[in-house]
């Protein structure tokens, strides 16, 4: 459950950083996206090489390496605060995000394997409940560290400009030495608990991805995630920014990034509630249900002002809770014999934060952040799709 913990709070940390970055150096929409960008572009780099060094090492072992990772990307927040250089920050989150993926491809089949595999569902939704509490807390913790110097104009250009950014910048070190210091311990406890772990040895070591993809189930499901995460991050990256609007709550940077933690934390409330929905229910219908609603929220908000528009947008969150573990395990079902590849493939597909964000931060750049909600209920409907398939195959 630490595990799940702890990426959780270091991938919501990077919406925190969105708005500290965009004001830090003067960024628009689609350039302050490219954090993102860069962070969960790693998972389209990384998740197939990791999968390959859960097969040869094992889970925990792997989940070891990956920690330690993350505590390296989380200390170099410290030089690229030092030399505040923007694609310093960005290289920064690429290593950081690198060992996000390495921890969650071995993570979600770790947790879908060590129990009943009938409740396989139910015990990814309560793990996942736990990186949903971790991204509850994580936008308090980067609205009192991170962004609570903010509220200054954007830096204009020249040599005192340059001054200041250092001076801003280094609001970032302090939160992600600590982050960086956890990281390291939570690794020493990983490798002395490694031999409890199951066995990560595929059955079928004859098989290829592309045969993986051949079967529908899992193919869509890849889809679904790209799609997923896609919608999710592009709405939690734009959060701070929406709400600040004067025809939403027109509040400070600070509030706004308090008022995040909202959105999540509706997450890990659906998520605790749905470990125990899943048991009872039909994972693919309870999918497209939280879907259809998170679609109608978003549109709710597009087209309204004020409490509504900022109440709706938040509730989001709470549609979203179930959507990432039951598609990885919908999609898992019929691949248990080759639980790492088919989790790389699955994992690969976070790509979708990279990709879609951008596309949304476009959007915004040329409209406004409210025509670019229409991404997002895109997503979910295609995420609905993957649901009502999943409940009739």
């Amino acid at each position: 459950m630490m595990l799940f913990f702890a990426f959780g709070f270091c991938t919501v940390l990077v919406d925190t950083l969105v708005p500290k970055l965009k004001g830090l150096f003067a960024l628009n929409y689609a350039e302050a996206m490219l954090t993102q960008f860069c962070f969960f572009g790693a998972y389209f780099i990384v998740s197939l090489p990791a999968a390959r060094l859960i097969r040869q090492l094992g889970y925990l072992e792997s989940v070891t390496m990956g920690l330690v990772i993350m505590a390296a990307g989380c200390l170099a927040f410290t030089p690229a605060a030092e030399h505040g250089s923007y694609p310093a920050f960005l290289a920064a989150l690429f290593v950081l995000a690198t060992g996000v993926t390495i921890v969650q491809v071995a993570a979600n089949p770790l947790a879908a394997r060590v129990g009943d595999p009938r409740h396989a569902h139910s015990r990814l939704t309560l793990a996942q409940a736990f990186n949903s509490l971790a991204t509850a807390i994580g936008p308090l913790f980067g609205a009192a560290f991170i962004l609570s110097d903010e509220g200054a104009a954007p830096i204009a250009s020249g040599l005192s400009a340059a001054a200041q950014r250092l001076e801003a910048g280094r609001s970032v070190q302090l939160p992600f030495l600590m982050i960086g210091l956890t990281l390291g311990l939570l690794a020493a406890i990983c490798w002395a608990c490694r031999r409890w772990a199951p066995a990560s040895n595929d059955e079928a070591q004859g098989g290829s991805y592309l045969a993986l993809l051949r079967r529908p189930r899992l193919m869509l499901g890849v889809l679904g995630i790209f799609l997923y995460v896609g919608a999710e991050v592009a709405i939690g990256s734009m959060l701070v920014n929406y709400l600040v609007q004067a025809s939403v709550l027109g509040t400070s940077i600070s509030t706004a990034g308090s008022l995040v933690s909202v959105y999540w934390g509706l997450a890990m409330v659906g998520r605790f509630i749905g470990a125990g929905l899943l048991k009872r229910g039909r994972p693919g219908l309870l999918l497209a249900g939280c879907a259809t609603a998170a679609g109608v929220l978003a549109m709710i908000s597009l087209s309204t002002t004020g409490y509504v528009a900022a109440a709706s947008i938040l509730a989001i969150g709470l549609c979203n809770s179930i959507m990432f573990p039951t598609i990885f395990t919908l999609a898992l079902e019929g691949s248990a014999e080759q639980a790492p590849r088919a989790s790389g493939l699955l994992c690969l597909a976070i790509v979708g934060g990279a990709i879609i964000p951008v596309i949304v931060g476009a959007v915004a750049d040329h409209s406004s952040l409210a025509t670019a909600l229409w991404v997002p209920v895109l997503c979910y409907a295609g995420i609905g799709a993957y649901g009502i398939y999943a409940s009739k195959s």
